[in-house]
Formats: C-alpha cells, structure tokens, sequence
C-alpha cells in the first residue's frame, strides 16, 4: 500500500488490496486543479481563505492545526494577482502550478513559512514582483526561500545559467534546507505535466532530474517525491522497460493475493499473542523498484538458463509499524523464532541510521512454501522521518508548540547542513568554471548511497561509496590529505587505493605522526595486532622525535592519487597541489640539512688496537668480522675456523655460521676485545620497513649521513602495495653510534620498522645459490670465506638479534629474545 504523507497511521488497511489504487502525492488532479484555477480568477470577494484553498487548508490543518491561515490567504492573493493572465503549456491558469506546488509541500507537513514561499515561489522570476515588495509583505525569511529557488537568467549567464542557478541554490540550501524542498516539489509538479513539453525538452528534463534531483532527494530523506519522480523519469527515458514493469504491476493487484496478505495477518496474530502492539501492512513496490527486481532476476537465471519468472513476493514488502525502539527488536525476535531468517539479509538502521536520517529494521524470511519475504521495522517516528526526510524535522528556529514535547536533539538535526551538503559547498567554491562544477556535482551524486567508517580516534567519517583511502585523507582536512602517507584499515596495513566499506575503522597515517596525538594515537598504545606498545622515546617509532623538531614540508600527493579520488573534495585538492608543485627531478642528500649543525665525528681513537675480537683457542689468528650478519659490538658472537688459519666471526644464530657448524666446523669462544676496533670502522646492514612514498630514500640517506656515518651500498626493492624495503650497509666509526643510526632512521616520515637482518635478501629460503657444476665458486659465496655469505636470508623461524620497531610494525620480524640485544640493552 501507498501510505500518504503525514496521514495518521491508525486503521489503515493490513494489505495492498485493502488501501485500494495508488493516489499521487498532491492531491489535486487535473480536473480539480482547473476548478480551483476558475474559482480563483472568478473569485469576487475576498474572504480569510479563498475557495482555492480550502484542499490545501485542510491537508495543511491536518499537521499545523494552529498554523495561519490568514498569511496563506494573502500570499495566495498576491501569487493569483502577479500571474493572473498568464498560462502554462497545459493551458490551465499557471496559479494552478504555485498552488498544486504548495498542495504538495501541505500533503508532506511542510510548515506555514514554507507554504507561504511556495505560492510565492515563481513570482520573482516570472512577474513584476519584487523581493523587496515579498520581504516587506511576508517578511526576510520568506524573501530568502523565494529568492533561493529563483532562477538566474539566461540572458546574463548564457549556457552556465542552469548550472549556476543549482549552484547558488545548494548555497542557499545549506543555510536554510526548506529551498530544495521547495524546489523538488516544484519539480515534481513539473514532472506530472512534462507530457506538455516538446520531446527534445522531456529528455532533458528528465535527465537533470534524474543526475541531480532524485539523489537530492534521497538525501533529504523525502522518500515519497523521491519514489514519484523516479517513476515519471522512467517513463520518460525508457517507456517501453515502465510498461512492462506497469503491466506487471497491474497483472498482480488485478489478482489474489496468496503470499504477501496471509503473512501480514500471521504475523499481526504472532505479534498479538506475544504482546507487541504493531501494525503490520503491506507495502507494494513502484515502477522503478519493481523494474530493478526485475534487473537481478534477469541477471540470475533459473536451473533450465532462462531468466526466472518474478514471483509473488517481489511485487511487495511488509511494514512492522511499533511504538517504541525496543518493539522493532522484539517483533525481530518473534520473526526469526517463528520462521527461517536468511542470512546476511539482516541489516540495523535503528542502531546506526543512514546518512538521511532513515532508521529501520531490515530482515527477511523463508515462509514454508520455500517464498522469501522482505520486512521493515520501525516506530511510528522513524516511519515519519523515513517518508518526509527533512521535512519531519520541522523548522528547527521554531520553539516546540504547546502541549508537545520538545522534539528529540537527534530529530532536530538538520541532516544536510552537518553531512554531505557541507562537504559539497566546501569543494563548489573552489570549482568557479561551471562546466567543472556541473560535471563534479553529478559525479558526487552519482553514487547510490553512502558509506559510514569510523577513525580509530572515534571520529566518524561520512563517504560515498566507493570511496577510498585517498578520499578519506581528504575528509579529515586537506593538510591531512597532502601528508598522508599511508592508511590502516581495521587494523592492517593497506594501500590508499583501497575502497572502503560500510563500518571500516581506518587511521590514517601521516609525516606529521610524530606529534603525540597524530594518527598513531599516543605513546604507549597498542599496535594494530593488539600487541603492547612501546613506551620509551627509544622505542616509540615515530614519536621518538626529539623536543623542538620542526616539521618538514608535506611531501605531497603524487599524480596516481588521482585516480584513486572518487570525491570531488579530494581531486580538486590534489589537482590544485599538483598544479602548484610541478614534479622536479629527485634530490639525494648524503650530508646533513643545510639548516643544520654537522653532527660531531667518531673517530677511532688513536693507538686503539685493529684487532676487535680475541679467540682464545687460537691466539694471535687473522679475525674477520662476517659481512652476511655484520656483528657489532656487544652483540653475542660465535667463531669458526676457516681457510688460511683464520677466524670468521658471525652473530650468534646467523644462518651462515649455523651451516658452518652443521657441516662440522667447530665453534670457537671468542669475544669482544676491549678498546678494539677495525681500522675502517665497523660495517653494519640495516633494513628498513617502510610505506613508499616520493622522497623516501633522500630522507633517509640523510638520517644516515646525519648521524656521521658513511653509506657503503643500498638497495631498495620494487614496492608492493605501498610497501618498500631499503636495506643499506653502512661503516660506523664507533659501535655507540649505532643506536643513534637506528634511531634517527625510525624518525623519518613512512618508516615503521628498522632492523639489523642476518643476511642481505636475495637468496634461496636459508641456502646459498648453487654453483653451476663445475663452475668455481667465488670466496663471497662461499660459507667458509672469511667475510661470509652476502646472499642468504634469514633462516625460517630465526629472529634478528636486536633492532627498533616502530608501533605499526604489522609486517615486520618480532623482536628478539636475546638477553643480549646491543646498545640499548
């Protein structure tokens, strides 16, 4: 059944057949339109409320029974006086079109005020009026509705009047919603009488209503107009598609109905027994809706291939109407008790409305004859809101009216202002061409719905869908978005162009994480795994940054973000960055800042002795520090012997050493010799576990070269999915400036783990390449060289013996148990 807006629920029929034919919303059909219009130009007298009106008073009372009737008579007055002579393509009087506008806006409970704009509401653009004469008449609250629904003229705008007129209408919009309210009435009184306009005309018409007014619409919640229009713009676009929905629709109410009444009154009888007071209808599908059933049908053939014939209960759903929020979860208890709830169709709107507001209970069930069954749930409230939308929420700059209650905040919310509609003004003004501006609009309302995620600092995040990380960068501010530099969602890494669904908890990661609140939340929080997080500036990650640090310049978007925006905010934000940072060449700093001091040197103190490790069991032998684990001091070392009498020293646990003594090297005691030293200094492989971004690798040369340190190799591996690994060996002049190194990498924008591998990556799972037989083998591959093997990784299951992680190190190595684990104990 078609439920009026505004009509009181009570009595109301239980099933499609009972509600009778469809009545359009507005009331007043052509033949009484044409006798209003009559009765208004042979009017004589003038009387509190002209005969004209009395349909609309009456529709009007029936939701402001205090409301004036004396303002609407004079506004009435003055629209019949300003139009009288005038017609429209119908040939009907055009006050028939104000007041069947007006019919319409009194149907869904506009209020008084909004009434009187929509008698008004063509006055300016098409007669002598003025909207100095409306605000002296009605007063600057009236005259700023006309005035927002007023078009701009061609003769001053050309081709962009259209687009410019939308334009300052969503500006007037999002001071006061009641503009597009009014405007979408007056579009669909346009729309029942388009068969008036030329062809060429209906397909425009039809068109723009289509891209711009019936999402506008959703997104005010006014279901009602919004299911009307959509009916009318697919009879226009596609006739022969609405007949054969039409006739299908006609087929089926001229018919029994054996499914959809039966249920309605079992479970009114469930209900009654189980001490719910509801009202259980059954609400009947339009054109359109019916036609997308249609669409999946088709695109899901039966058992034989052919499309499968619609069933009885496509044609309808049912509506549980209740008292109080409680009662939609109760019937939601009686339904999945007595029959077979399907799943994944169960969906809570009550807990977590959408973005207009619209709250419900969505199910559906499988009845004994195998036939599924969709139900909505809800309270008499909610329905309000989910017919009307914004109009429901009444004029919040009214005070609530005697004897009721002040609405609920959550009601008074004006849905438009705080969501999209302060998104859409925000990225318009940057967009003055109105090509570009048309052209973004239809492509931000484009989508069919919305998405909600939730920031991991609680903030909620309202996207189209389809959006991506990249777009929800942008939705925090755009500084958030030209530092971003990667995204965590629901706890995992992943790249910015990931879409997001409906319920993410997404953090987005930023160069400008080293502040304590940044987007890594603070020091000592959990990492993305649940696993504790660090609490001390040496192994906070980013947060380690030290006091007075400045920040850096943003690095910026790149070009390929562009692709990945499916926001109008977040394109023209990039594209405008883009425009004003033109790609340079890549600079690689191998010193420090010019800003900055050069860091103090660690040389090797003079007489200190060259040999940095003794070995007991052979004294006086060649010792040769193991390039595949590069040990520094203190870390915990181990011995072989090797050829020419000489000792090879690796880490404890280094894959190479651990071969050598597999194939019955025996391990030596050796340790660190005090005050010794090699004469170039110590040489150590790090990694670094970062998410890409441009710029990475100066940086953290830099870092490097900042600390004193000399860069003997580096390699940076093809990233994956935003991901990149730079492993580099570096020479450092004393062990102590180890840590400072490590450090001083984690602190660089993107780096979320560095660590001190067992072997540079390259290399089979734990073996070295083989030799091709034959072929001699060169000293560096050989596991009994003296500097070791470079080309193996880590042994599976071996940890690296002691590094710093930073918090997000969700695809990083766990640390080590060593009790022995460097500088930093």
């Amino acid at each position: 059944m078609t439920i009026e807006a505004g009509q009181p629920l009570a009595g109301q029929p239980t099933s499609a057949r009972q509600a009778g034919p469809r009545r359009p919303l507005g009331g007043l059909g052509r033949a009484a339109l044409g006798r209003a219009g009559r009765a208004a130009l042979l009017a004589t007298g003038r009387p509190p409320v002209p005969d004209a009106l009395e349909p609309l008073v009456q529709a009007h009372r029936r939701h402001h029974p205090q409301a004036d009737l004396g303002l609407l008579g004079r506004a009435y007055r003055l629209a019949e006086e300003s139009h009288r002579g005038q017609k429209r393509k119908s040939g009907e009087p055009y006050i028939t079109h104000p007041l069947a506008v007006t019919m319409i806006l009194a149907q869904l409970g506009a209020g008084t005020t909004t009434l009187v704009a929509s008698l008004l509401h063509d006055t300016v653009e098409d007669t002598e009026l003025t909207l100095e004469q409306v605000a002296e008449g009605f007063g600057p609250e009236v005259a700023y509705l006309v005035d927002g629904v007023t078009k701009l003229e061609k003769v001053d705008f050309g081709a962009a009047a259209e687009a410019e007129t939308f334009r300052k209408m969503l500006v007037a919009t999002g001071d006061d919603v009641r503009v597009m309210v009014i405007k979408l009435a007056d579009r669909l009184h346009n729309m029942r009488t388009i068969r008036h306009m030329k062809p060429a005309s209906q397909v425009r018409i039809a068109k723009v209503t289509r891209d711009v007014l019936i999402p506008l619409a959703e997104r005010l919640g006014i279901q009602v107009l919004k299911a009307e229009l959509e009916d009318i713009v697919f009879a226009t676009l596609h006739p022969e598609e609405h007949a054969r929905s039409r006739a299908l629709l006609a087929r089926h109410e001229d018919g029994p109905d054996t499914l959809l009444a039966p249920f309605a009154g079992a479970l009114g009888r469930q209900l009654a027994e189980a001490g719910v007071a509801a009202e259980v209808t059954v609400r009947p599908r339009h054109c359109v809706s019916l036609h997308r059933v249609l669409l999946k049908r088709d695109a899901a053939p039966g058992r034989d291939g052919r499309p499968q014939e619609p069933q009885p209960a496509d044609f309808g759903r049912l509506l549980v109407v209740v008292e109080e929020n409680a009662d939609c979860y109760a019937v939601l208890g009686e339904l999945h008790t007595c029959w077979t709830p399907l799943p994944g169709e169960f969906k809570d709107f009550v807990a977590a409305p959408k973005f207009n507001l619209y709250q419900s209970l969505h199910t559906a069930v499988a009845l004994a004859g195998g036939e599924v069954v969709e139900v909505l749930v809800r309270t008499r409230r909610m329905h309000e809101i989910a017919e009307t939308g914004v109009v429901a929420l009444g004029d919040p700059r009214q005070p609530a009216r005697g004897g009721e209650q002040a609405p609920d905040e959550l009601d008074r919310t004006d849905p438009a202002r705080p969501g999209w509609l302060s998104r859409l003004l925000e990225w318009q003004q940057e967009t003055p061409d109105p090509d570009a501006f048309w052209s973004a609009l239809t492509a931000d309302l484009a989508g069919d719905r919305e998405i909600t995620a939730v920031t991991e600092l609680g903030e909620t995040l309202q996207l189209r869908a389809g959006a991506t990380c990249v777009d929800a960068a942008y939705l925090l501010g755009e500084e958030t978005g030209h530092r971003c530099i990667g995204a965590r969602v629901n706890g995992r890494l992943v790249a910015l162009s990931t879409v997001l669904q409906d319920g993410d908890r997404v953090a987005i990661l930023t160069d400008g994480s080293d502040r304590p609140d940044g987007p890594d939340g603070p020091e000592g929080s959990d990492g993305p795994d649940g696993s504790e997080g660090s609490d001390g500036p040496e192994s906070s990650g980013r947060s380690a940054a030290p006091a007075g640090r400045r920040r850096s310049e943003p690095s910026g978007p790149a070009p390929e973000w562009l692709a990945h925006a499916r926001t109008p905010a977040a394109r023209i934000a990039i594209e405008r960055w883009l425009a004003d940072h033109p790609p340079r060449g890549p600079v690689v700093r191998t010193g420090p800042a010019p800003s900055q001091p050069a860091p103090p040197a660690h040389p090797v103190a003079a007489g200190r002795p060259a040999v940095p490790v003794t070995a007991a069991e052979r004294p006086g032998a060649p010792v040769r520090l193991a390039r595949c684990c590069t040990p520094v001091p203190p870390d915990e070392i181990v011995g072989y012997p090797i050829r020419g009498g000489a000792v090879a020293v690796h880490r404890a646990g280094c894959p190479a050493g651990e071969r050598m003594r597999a194939d019955g090297r025996g391990a030596l005691d050796v340790e660190w010799r005090p005050g010794g030293a090699p004469p170039a200094g110590y040489r150590a492989t790090l990694r670094a576990e970062a998410l890409n971004r441009p710029r990475l690798l100066a940086d953290l040369t830099a870092a490097i070269s900042g600390e004193g340190v000399g860069i003997v190799s580096a390699e940076v591996e093809p990233p994956q999915e935003l991901r990149v690994r730079h492993t580099y060996t570096v020479e450092l002049p004393d062990p102590a400036a180890l840590a400072g190194v490590l450090r001083a990498m984690l602190r660089v924008s993107g780096v979320y783990d560095v660590e001190r591998p067992h072997a540079p990556p390259g290399g089979g799972p734990g073996r070295a390449p083989a030799a091709p037989p034959g072929a001699a083998r060169r000293p560096e591959h050989d596991p009994a060289a003296p500097e070791g093997n470079t080309d193996d990784p880590p042994a599976p299951g071996v940890r690296p013996s002691w590094g710093i992680h930073g918090r997000t190190a969700a695809f990083s190595g766990q640390r080590s148990s060593s009790p022995n684990r460097g500088p930093e104990g």
